[in-house]
């Protein structure tokens, strides 16, 4: 249980990681806001735990205020702040710097990952790091990936966002820290969510791309756990997956070495080298 959290918002919601959070939070006793462009989604979610839901594209700033105005105005100041949802499209024909989504389609991926793997993170903290200020603190929680602290073979986009997430999580938290405002960023690997195609409830573990599966894929559920231990310890960086901390201390001793390496482990999944 985290202390001192009535009132939480979690965006991304209403599917996967954001929706197993919405419910651990609900089991210890904070109401929670359930934030999702899928309006459907957050609605269902949010009725299943006494909550509230808005439909809102966390990549427009406007609505992203006007939803934390809303919550603040209707529910209550907000205690704690998941910024949770995200997104990824991988390199088209395999290009790192391809516009053009490899999975899905969308005329410009490294706009989109932009927008919502990192001005979400900027607007929500543009928006409420003034009132928590004022009102002597709140809580902060940036979901990034282990992507971002490392790399995610196969999406150039992904990477360079969820490395940005993480340096503004740590801005946040050297430049507020002193106001009483707690930031936590959160990198996880695999996660049996949409994000590397395994659909909600269907209970599978297997699957992924890019060899994000090769340390074992988590459960939503497993991961919300993890998180909230962490949210609740006061920590930082939170890895759902402890062997990201190796790695990253390999990649930091010798960036070549870890480069080859990289490069090796993606030709052993079968890139042919653009």
């Amino acid at each position: 249980m985290i202390a001192d959290v009535s009132t939480a918002v979690v965006t991304g919601g209403g599917h996967g990681i954001g929706r197993s959070l919405c419910r651990r939070l609900h089991r210890d006793g904070v109401r929670v806001v359930v934030v999702d462009i899928d309006a459907e989604a957050a609605a269902r979610v949010a009725a299943e735990i006494d909550g509230v839901s808005i439909c809102a594209d966390v990549g427009d700033e406007v609505q992203v205020t006007e939803a934390i105005d809303t919550v603040e105005k209707d529910v209550g100041p907000i205690d704690l702040f998941i910024s949770n949802a995200g997104v990824g499209f991988g390199d088209a024909d395999d290009y790192a710097a391809s516009a053009g989504g490899g999975m899905h389609s969308v005329a410009d991926r490294w706009e989109a990952c932009w927008r919502v793997n990192v001005m979400a993170h900027v607007y929500a903290a543009r928006s409420l790091v003034p009132r928590m200020v004022a009102r002597g603190g709140g809580y902060l929680v940036n979901v990034a990936s282990a992507a971002g602290l490392l790399a995610q073979i196969g999406d150039a986009a992904y990477t360079a966002t969820k490395h940005a997430a993480v340096g503004f999580a740590e801005s946040l938290a050297i430049t507020h820290g002193d106001n009483g405002v707690r930031v936590s960023v959160v990198c996880p690997q695999a996660v049996a969510t949409r994000m590397i195609g395994i659909e909600d409830d269907s209970g599978s573990l297997e699957g992924g791309f890019g060899g994000n599966e090769i340390d074992g894929i988590l459960s939503a559920d497993e991961v919300a756990d993890r998180v909230v231990a962490g949210v609740a310890e006061g920590r930082f960086l939170i890895l759902t997956h402890p062997q990201v901390s190796t790695y990253v201390q390999r990649k930091a001793a010798d960036h070549d070495r870890w480069i080859s390496g990289m490069q090796r482990f993606r030709r052993r999944l079968g890139g042919d080298g653009q």
